[in-house]
């Protein structure tokens, strides 16, 4: 597959609408990707089909997604929604980065294109599980965020790795043992066997956001750490406790980035 065949490629899974179709979009990709990916013409950023997503779930603001207890069925269901809503958004996330962002070396469209392939994985089991409780992915509201800080971060691959992936996608492994502890105590090992897999995965594409980041602040001669304080500031964004010191360290975040952390935490 040549360079541009590949980017429309990924530009198609970008826009499909269906999440199944996305996912066999995605699942369609290449392995291999060509060489010199980053020397095609750049993509066009207005485009309105991105992203592409279904009429449900209805967006709300975040602070107007209902909250349930995890003791009941709808409850769980509602959990293993939200989740699932986040792995949707998190397909076209690293889609987003392979397709929008050209200059950068092969490796880096390798990297999202395997994180795209992981997280409709991702997404394929928790809709799974949702439909085993009696429910389906679109019945219950949810919000826009990830996608927004993707709009937010698109003219600027450096600010797309320093706020997405090492800080919302970050969040998750900050939160999930928490909520598998809460499952396991309740008596729901599906799901827990699920969040098992995507935490242990999830600490990998937090590591290839920290990976190109840093990789691109040595490209322009910038302090990774000064730079990500001052971004976060510019973007709104605040670390909140609690903080996964083992995760985030394996996710490669140095020992003055978790210092740092875990003084500023909320």
């Amino acid at each position: 597959m040549s360079p541009a065949a590949l980017l429309d490629a990924v530009h198609a899974a970008l826009c499909e609408a269906d999440p199944t179709a996305k996912c066999a979009l995605v699942a369609a990709l290449p392995v291999a990707v060509p060489k010199a990916v980053g020397d095609e013409p750049a993509a066009d950023a207005a485009d309105p089909r991105v992203p592409g997503r279904p009429a449900r779930p209805e967006l709300i603001r975040p602070r107007d997604v209902p909250t349930r207890g995890l003791g009941t069925v709808a409850g769980r269901a509602a959990l293993i929604h939200a989740v699932a809503h986040i792995e949707f958004n998190a397909i076209n996330l690293a889609l987003d980065a392979a397709w929008r962002f050209r200059g950068l070396p092969d490796d880096y469209y390798a990297d999202w294109l395997s994180v795209a392939r992981d997280e409709a994985r991702h997404y394929t089991m928790l809709r799974a599980r949702l439909i085993s409780l009696g429910y389906d992915y679109g019945d219950m509201p949810a919000h826009n965020g990830l996608w927004e800080a993707a709009e937010k971060t698109a003219q600027d691959v450096l600010e797309r790795m320093c706020c997405v992936p090492r800080v919302l996608e970050a969040r998750g492994l900050d939160v999930t043992p928490g909520i598998i502890r809460r499952l396991s105590e309740i008596g729901d090992p599906e799901t827990v066997a699920i969040l098992d897999v995507i935490l242990a995965e999830e600490v990998g594409h937090v590591a290839i956001g920290t990976r190109w980041y840093r990789w691109l602040c040595a490209q322009r001669g910038v302090d990774p750490l000064t730079t990500s304080q001052r971004l976060l500031a510019e973007q709104g964004m605040n670390i909140r406790l609690p903080i996964n010191e083992a995760a985030r360290r394996a996710a490669g975040f140095d020992e003055e980035e978790m210092s740092l952390l875990l003084q500023t935490a909320r």
